[in-house]
């Protein structure tokens, strides 16, 4: 076992994805195996504890305790090596199947339903104390010591087994989705910890029957699965081992998750200074945050955050200086109201009535003093619902774009469904590009999500619950309005406050986004705030790249060392020469 190369190496392999859950399978594949502890030539071998069973299984019998065991089946392969003193079993040689108590009505007992047995090992399972007459029925014996499996999906598969103990009056009963043994002579904790290896879990995955949400682990596995049986003082030693083991992982899991919370911390305090930023301090600070990240960040939540903090600073106007030389916004709003009457003019819309003027209670937060607040219906053309018109699957016709198409701030084009040609919404309802896609609708999550169209004109359409927004491209830049509408700031000043007076599925409709409120810089502003934008966000691409390949890395490391660990000696050298 090369396990001392595994810990060598643990500081690379700590902050793997799964590293700890990762150690506890293999400290458990070790110990079925027989290469957690030595082994001691003075132990009785398995061979000799086989045979005392199974003596004591006649005696048993003899005394009527136990009704006469059935056969067992001779094992037809193996699946790996064990030592010497060690035999190849199965549950049904070293216990009693399915065992029943037999015990008075009125006595006290233990009844353990499904939530109080525990998947992890080293949890032990909890009960409620009830009449043995109320529980002796329709559900599952066991007894002190005897150790049960959950069958059922997807408590086998989540290693639900225990040895029961402190049971009330010495029995019990639970649920009917369990198989039972009740060892012979043999440690229960070795049974448990063979239960929850990964190599009999795997397995029984394999063999499980039934529909999906009701399939089970076949009792034929959890009877006559080959079962590695070690001597028996060997066996104490290997459950002594594998506890302390199992403490060395809370230990490690505690280390990991302080190490997590401080760069948590480290983080949060990083970008806290962007989210609210000192303007004598603040260039300092980006600089600091930007070199400081990469190191801070070592999971995919935290780089979102970077990129909410990033929009953040876009809509605030702390992303990018201020150019003095700058048209201000306000002669940017006078363009657009007249490039909207002429489209009224040419009745490609209608007239609307004017919005409320923006009162100062209104306003979120301060802006510099070349923006303006506007608006959303003041700041773009026009706004619009998109079709109602039912879409099918074809391979003809116009697609249609609904709320999936939104993604990460763009409108991609996946959709197969499709409306025709001829329909009486087109040409009016086709997206042109830069176009914003507007989700009104949905869970509360979801409502608000915006996304740019940046495809072909005339080809594509979309869906009656999305809202289409069409900016002016002489007096805005689309990309800016994109992102501001994507800015947490905006989500909840403008859209969270009316969501949370709502019941029931979420909705702000057309009226409402007009009537939000947006920061409207200068249009040159605006574009620098899109360059640096996408400056900062492919900063954060490359971070996340570097995630992965680093997680990638320590998988691969992890992987080869356990690899390493549980392949014997032999094989490696055998390998080598190949």
């Amino acid at each position: 076992m090369n396990a001392e190369r595994l810990l060598a190496h643990y500081e690379q392999i700590a902050d793997a994805p799964d590293a700890i859950a990762r150690l506890r399978r293999f400290v458990l594949d070790l110990a079925v195996r027989g290469k957690l502890v030595l082994q001691d030539a003075s132990d009785e071998p398995a061979m000799e504890l086989l045979k005392r069973i199974a003596v004591e299984k006649a005696r048993l019998v003899k005394a009527g305790e136990i009704k006469s065991p059935k056969s067992i089946p001779a094992l037809s392969e193996t699946p790996f090596l064990i030592p010497a003193s060690w035999r190849w079993s199965q549950l049904a040689e070293i216990g009693i199947l399915s065992p029943r108590n037999d015990a008075p009505d009125s006595l006290k007992a233990s009844f353990v339903p499904m939530p109080m047995i525990a998947a992890e090992y080293g949890v032990a399972n909890g009960h409620e104390v009830r009449p043995w007459g109320d529980i002796r029925k329709g559900y599952t014996h066991f007894a002190e010591g005897d150790v049960g499996l959950a069958k059922i999906t997807p408590c086998f598969e989540n290693g639900k087994s225990t040895v029961f103990r402190h049971l009330t009056g010495g029995i019990g009963s639970g649920t009917t989705e369990l198989h039972i043994v009740r060892p012979l002579f043999v440690c229960p904790e070795y049974i448990l910890l063979f239960l929850k290896s990964p190599h009999f879990v795997d397995g029984g995955v394999a063999k499980m029957t039934g529909t999906a949400g009701q399939k089970r682990v076949p009792s034929e596995y959890f009877s006559h699965s080959p079962f590695p049986l070690p001597p028996l003082a060997e066996q104490y030693r290997i459950v002594a081992k594998v506890d302390e083991l199992m403490v060395l992982c809370d230990r490690l899991e505690e280390a990991r998750e302080m190490r997590e919370a401080t760069r948590d911390r480290l983080a949060a305090a990083s970008l806290d200074r962007l989210n609210a930023p000192d303007p004598e301090t603040f260039q300092t600070d980006v600089r600091l945050v930007l070199d400081a990240l990469p190191a801070l960040t070592t999971r995919p939540d935290q780089i979102k955050q970077l990129r909410q903090a990033i929009l953040n600073l876009a809509v605030r106007g702390k992303l990018v200086r201020q150019d003095p030389n700058d048209e201000p916004a306000a002669e940017l709003l006078k363009r657009i109201a007249v490039e909207r009457s002429e489209l009224v003019r040419k009745k490609v819309i209608r007239r609307e009535e004017p919005l409320d003027p923006i009162a100062l209670i209104e306003i979120p937060f301060d802006v510099p003093a070349k923006w303006r607040w506007s608006r959303i219906g003041e700041a773009v053309l026009f706004t619009q619902y998109g079709t109602s018109q039912r879409a099918n699957p074809s391979e003809k016709g116009v697609p249609v774009l609904t709320m999936g198409n939104i993604q990460d701030g763009l409108v991609v084009w996946s959709n197969e469904k499709r409306i025709p040609e001829t329909s009486d919404d087109l040409p009016a309802l086709y997206l042109q590009k830069f176009d914003l896609l507007y989700n009104r609708t949905n869970s509360a999550e979801l409502v608000g999500k915006t996304g740019i169209y940046l495809g072909e004109d005339g080809v594509r359409t979309f869906a009656s619950y999305l809202i289409r927004l069409r900016p002016s491209l002489r007096s805005s830049d689309p990309r800016f309005l994109n992102i501001a509408m994507n800015a947490p700031e905006f989500r909840e000043t403008q859209i969270v406050p009316l969501i949370k007076k709502q019941t029931g599925q979420a909705n702000v409709n057309g009226t409402a986004l007009k009537k939000m409120l947006i920061p409207l810089p200068p249009l040159a502003e605006q574009r620098r705030i899109v360059a640096k934008v996408d400056e900062l966000m492919a900063l954060c691409d490359r971070l996340e790249a570097s995630l992965i390949v680093t997680a990638g890395v320590r998988r691969r490391l992890l992987d080869a060392l356990l690899a390493e660990a549980l392949t014997p000696a032999e094989d490696r050298e055998l390998q080598a020469a190949e």
